[in-house]
């Protein structure tokens, strides 16, 4: 598949990604508010700086771009066409390093878990794997405004 934009846009394109408050994030971020969920961010002491961590359930939640972290099966998650052995071994690595934050937040008690960019353009999706997530705490938050 060849690149529709030239060398400099496409340059200019990546030099605008960021890390941190991205639109994925921010979706999740205000749904998960609107549920009641209390969170906190970009959590540095934490190994991976998960987006959102929620201490009350020692859980640790990423957002991540499917491009950027390789979302298996995922038609955003494909190979640039140029300087592909860069891309490869660069996305490589931010694999081996999500997988090593995985690893060592769950030896440590954290549940990880992780939510993708193409699952955030769906609100009622969030929504969903939000209430999956913390299924038992949404409950009892909801008998007790009932009350």
């Amino acid at each position: 598949m060849m690149d529709r934009l030239t060398s400099s846009q496409r340059s200019a394109v990546m030099a605008r990604i960021q890390g941190k408050d991205t639109t994925p994030e921010m979706r999740v971020r205000t749904i998960a508010h609107a549920m009641g969920l209390r969170f906190r961010l970009h959590r540095g002491d934490l190994k991976g700086t998960p987006d959102l961590v929620f201490p009350k359930h020692k859980t640790a939640l990423f957002v991540h771009g499917c491009f950027w972290h390789r979302h298996p099966g995922c038609k955003r998650a494909s190979m640039p066409q140029t300087r592909e052995e860069f891309w490869r071994k660069k996305l490589a690595q931010n694999v081996a390093r999500d997988a090593e934050a995985t690893l060592q937040l769950s030896s440590e008690g954290w549940r990880v878990q992780i939510i993708w960019e193409c699952e955030t353009k769906d609100p009622a999706q969030i929504r969903k794997r939000l209430e999956k997530m913390f299924k038992a705490s949404i409950g009892r938050r909801r008998k007790k405004d009932r009350k």
